[in-house]
């Protein structure tokens, strides 16, 4: 597995970076997606080399201008810069904001008061191993029946990665599997030994579906989009889900999943058992 965080952030960006974005002609024969190497140095007005040094993993510690001046050239949205600022923090080793804590599995009782406020709304909140800790009824209508909360206590990584009905469940079981090991490499990853395990077992369970998406993908899962999702009553979903963090000190995060087009809204509502219209649909 990849120990340059860092260098794989880099060049993942500067891969997702036209030389249309930042006012370049694109030129012929490129065969590198993206940015070159060449065009980000120059941007970010640093030797070709001390990028390529970068990316490699031979220099972990860029000065705070240089990291500004990168981030500017990459575009970075202010999540990313975060993200950018944390990677070169931890690259000394052993560092970890969350110390050797464990993960929170207490919901707090205004957290469940809030869920209770959701219904019929399907969510579920999960900590940073990405077990589920509470949801709505609404929620348990919608992943029961597929399997997701049979585990003690379930976890959404774990069934994303190891558990054939995931495949089944998601259409676009690929990129659900991206997002799941993207939010597993948020934060301290490795460095947390009780993510440390899990990635262990998921190294074993899961093989190369898991490990080759931890050596290529940052740890930049998105907060918010469309998925599909196949449910054996109901037929095929499209919901817009969005991810809300709680404070840092609960450590937990809220996923709140709605209907995406009026036939996925009339199936929730029949899920439910609500009268039509319960949930809207975001999207149309």
């Amino acid at each position: 597995m990849s120990e340059n965080e860092l260098g794989l952030f880099l060049r993942t960006r500067r891969e997702s970076v036209t030389p249309a974005d930042v006012g370049l002609p694109a030129g012929a024969r490129r065969r590198t997606p993206g940015l070159r190497r060449s065009e980000l140095a120059t941007l970010a007005g640093v030797s070709v080399e001390y990028v390529t040094r970068l990316e490699q993993g031979r220099d972990r510690r860029p000065s705070p201008p240089v990291l500004s001046a990168l981030a500017d050239a990459l575009r970075l949205a202010p999540g990313e810069r975060i993200h950018l600022h944390r990677l070169t923090k931890a690259s000394g080793g052993g560092f970890t904001c969350m110390g050797g804590a464990t993960p929170n599995r207490v919901v707090r009782p205004t957290v469940r008061a809030l869920l209770d406020r959701l219904e019929p709304t399907p969510a579920v909140l999960l900590n940073r191993l990405s077990e589920l800790l509470a949801w709505t009824q609404g929620y348990e209508r919608l992943a029961g029946p597929v399997g997701l909360l049979d585990g003690d206590p379930p976890n959404l990584a774990r069934f994303v990665l190891t558990d054939d009905r995931a495949r089944a469940a998601w259409p676009d079981w690929n990129l659900v599997a991206d997002e799941q090991v993207a939010a597993l490499k948020q934060g301290p990853f490795r460095a947390d030994p009780h993510i440390a395990a899990l990635v262990d077992e998921l190294t074993v369970t899961a093989g190369a579906s898991f490990t080759d998406r931890v050596e290529t993908l940052p740890g930049l899962p998105r907060a918010n989009g469309v998925t599909r999702l196949v449910h054996p009553e109901a037929g095929e979903l499209r919901l817009d889900y969005e991810t809300l963090d709680l404070a840092v000190d609960d450590d937990q995060r809220l996923l709140v999943h709605l209907p995406a087009d009026g036939p996925t809204a009339a199936a929730l509502d029949t899920l439910t058992g609500r009268r039509p219209g319960a949930l809207r649909a975001v999207s149309g």
